[in-house]
């Protein structure tokens, strides 16, 4: 782990007792593990995360103007653009019809339907 992922994990989990507003709070846990997931995964997302804004500032980007609802999508998307303004979300949905059986196979494919949420758009 990099001292900017280590640096940026720290400021998200501190950042939590900040988080104001019903909305904010409500989307808070799922974009806040997206975010700490995002980092571990990108080194220059951890740095823009270190270097960057408040969670509660971030959040209040993901839920400024959206009205009664949200797609995860679109919150995880907000909340990569505060940090990152390029970024990218792709997001890979799995159903598995029958969970033992996939988990035994050496793909873990079998017997499940892939979806990518860019196949409905």
């Amino acid at each position: 782990m990099t001292d900017y992922t280590s640096e940026a994990l720290a400021k998200i989990e501190a950042g939590q007792k900040d988080i104001k507003g019903h909305h904010a709070r409500a989307v808070a846990p799922a974009v806040t593990e997206a975010l700490r997931e995002f980092c571990r995964q990108d080194g220059e997302f951890a740095q823009a995360v270190a270097q960057g804004g408040t969670l509660a500032d971030c959040l209040a980007a993901v839920v400024r103007g959206v009205g009664g609802s949200i797609s995860d999508l679109d919150c995880y998307r907000r909340a990569a653009r505060y940090y990152f303004p390029r970024a990218e979300i792709e997001m890979t949905m799995r159903i598995r019809t029958n969970p033992a059986e996939d988990r035994e196979s050496a793909a873990g494919h079998a017997g499940g339907i892939l979806l990518s949420f860019s196949d409905f758009f």
